[in-house]
């Protein structure tokens, strides 16, 4: 199914110029069965012996080795950190679906027959917004639902073959929720110890989403909680005004910059939706290529943005027909499978991402410069900046030696 220009509604056409979205008529909607992870079950170009190893290395065959950050003790706190998250997605394997990320999370409780009246849109969305930061969200943005960026299919985990992606009818809104990781394990990447950042979250995203979608079934509207699974959610979140795209394939934010997990909630609870915010992160991008240059299988492109053929060479895990920059996602995760846990160095070293918020007045003056209020030149002056204040990784074993001095 293409998206021709003239089909589109208008409210999502001015959505997508608010965002900066170039999306041409070629767009088709991406199929999750060519996820990258997802082709690691199935398609032989990737999968390895490597990469069976990696998702086994998230059990009991973690396979610890003496390198520094990847003992067993560095296995046990990552593995330990994504439990809640495992125990919600393998509870309905057997039916075909891996909740959160290979089919979207069920519902726990049912709908409530009679609906709340609401009032105002805009004070209910605040309602909802501050509700959800009281379950432990970081950042929450509402948008309009987008079938474009629906899966056009999931895979059936039994079999990893393609079977319908399917919502309920008449769902409206989508309320986007940031979640941030750990800024210490992240300093750490690359190590099996910072994955535990990731897990964290993971495990902690999956609580609120369920958490905060019971809450609205509550009131008598529906609302499907949602992590990896039904849609991408990078242009969701950039819609629901939380970020921008940046070089690294994430979502940058004002204030965590890249190193944010998100997860949604499709409902039908009339809610007001957010504007897409230029926040002059993606301009910074454009003559920034520090996560580029440090990525180790060069798996980042150093150009400009394209509709997805800079470093993907034709790959079917590249989203295209949209104007952004892509990764080789077969190259990145092949370094992953090797390490046996996932990498994030251009996260760790995007000169966003920042161990805490800026609270000196040198952090404050360098994003003011970073994110243009003094123009292209001021810009320049906060790469330079960048380059001199850049962070050597901190090894594994200073992480743990910190905590126990705490």
């Amino acid at each position: 199914m293409t998206y021709p220009k003239n089909r589109l509604p208008e409210h999502l056409a001015d959505s997508d110029r608010a965002a900066g979205f170039e999306v041409s008529d070629a767009f088709e909607r991406f199929s999750q069965m060519n996820d990258i992870f997802t082709r690691a079950f199935w398609d032989d170009r990737v999968r390895t012996d490597d990469t069976d190893a990696f998702f086994a290395s998230y059990r009991m065959e973690a396979a610890p080795r003496r390198g520094d950050g990847f003992t067993q003790k560095d296995f046990a706190l990552r593995n330990a950190a994504w439990l809640i998250s495992d125990i919600v997605s393998e509870r309905s394997a057997a039916e075909g679906i891996r909740e959160g990320f290979q089919g979207a999370i069920r519902d726990d409780t049912p709908v409530a027959p009679d609906k709340v009246e609401l009032g105002d849109p805009g004070v209910e969305a605040a309602e909802v917004k501050a509700i959800a930061k009281i379950f432990g969200a970081d950042l929450v943005g509402i948008t309009d639902f987008d079938a474009r960026w629906h899966y056009a299919d999931r895979p059936d985990v039994r079999v990893m073959e393609p079977v319908a992606n399917d919502l309920p009818d008449g769902l409206s809104r989508v309320i986007v929720m940031g979640h941030a990781m750990d800024a210490d394990l992240v300093e750490t990447y690359p190590s099996a110890l910072a994955g535990a950042a990731t897990g964290r979250e993971y495990s902690h995203e999956a609580a609120i989403v369920m958490q905060v979608a019971a809450y609205i079934r509550n009131l008598g509207y529906r609302a499907v909680a949602s992590m990896n699974d039904t849609a991408l959610v990078i242009p969701y979140a950039i819609k629901a005004g939380l970020g921008e795209y940046g070089r690294n394939q994430m979502v940058l934010t004002p204030d965590f910059g890249p190193r944010v997990r998100f997860s949604k909630i499709f409902t039908d609870m009339p809610l007001a939706v957010d504007a897409p915010r230029a926040l002059g992160l993606n301009d910074y991008c454009d003559a920034c290529d520090v996560c580029a240059v440090a990525c180790p299988v060069k798996a980042l492109p150093f150009g400009p943005p394209d509709f997805g053929e800079e470093v993907t060479k034709g790959s079917p895990s590249t989203q295209r027909g949209v104007r952004k920059w892509s990764s080789d996602a077969e190259a990145c995760f092949g370094y992953w499978a090797k390490l046996k846990s996932d990498c994030a160095i251009c996260m760790r070293v995007c000169p966003f991402t920042r161990p805490r918020p800026r609270t000196g007045w040198l952090d404050r003056a360098w994003y003011r410069l970073a994110t243009g209020a003094f123009g292209d030149r001021g810009r320049a002056w906060a790469r330079r900046i960048a380059a001199r204040r850049a962070r050597a990784r901190v090894k594994p074993r200073e992480w743990w030696a910190a905590l126990r001095k705490e």
